[in-house]
């Protein structure tokens, strides 16, 4: 019989419970949370987890957030543990459903620090969420952070909106460029791996 893996693990970093021990469970501001996912994301990388990247899943009505997400590909070696996905998956274990805005169900936005990758992007469309709400959208970040995000279209956002997922944009964006530019800081010094720039190369 062939020897293969057969599952993988993906969790959240142990720190996370000391970030979020004095958030209460309900932020009915779309600010206050794109706040708390700067805080995160920033933490993140100086964690040495992954990239600045954070998100959270919230009741679209109600503000209560459902579950939080950072990246953690190097924490995990796995490439697509990104922010998003854990905080979509672990959304739809604590509902039950891997349809976060079916019928009869609440209806849930994802909040993250700013337009999601190609990966997430996918993620995020089949996820069910009913919003998306961006702290910014152009080339800021992969010029600060030299990541590469992969080739969106420039109708992404009318995608979203086209299969009923609202998008929400330029919330708290300069907040999320200086978690990036102290992010670039720090790659700058050799403090930290950026694991995806290989910007074309064979």
């Amino acid at each position: 019989m062939i020897d293969i893996a057969r599952e993988y693990r993906v969790a959240l970093p142990a720190w996370i419970d000391d970030e979020l021990a004095d958030v209460p469970g309900v932020v009915p501001g779309r600010e206050d949370r794109m706040r708390l996912v700067h805080r995160l994301a920033d933490r993140n990388w100086r964690e040495g987890n992954g990239g600045p990247f954070a998100a959270l899943v919230a009741e679209q009505d109600t503000g209560r957030i459902v579950s939080v997400g950072v990246n953690v590909v190097l924490l995990s070696g796995v490439s697509s543990a990104h922010a998003e996905v854990l905080a979509l998956g672990l959304a739809q274990k604590a509902t039950g459903s891997w349809d976060l805005g079916g019928e009869g169900r609440q209806a849930h936005e994802l909040v993250v620090n700013w337009r999601p990758c190609v990966q997430c992007y996918g993620a995020t469309m089949w996820s069910g969420v009913r919003g998306l709400v961006v702290a910014g959208e152009g080339p800021e970040l992969e010029e600060i952070t030299t990541f590469d995000e992969g080739p969106l279209g420039a109708d992404w956002a009318e995608q979203f909106e086209a299969r009923g997922i609202k998008v929400t944009g330029d919330v708290l964006r300069d907040e999320a460029l200086d978690v990036f530019r102290n992010y670039r800081q720090a790659v700058d010094s050799d403090d930290v791996t950026v694991y995806n720039a290989r910007g074309g190369e064979e």
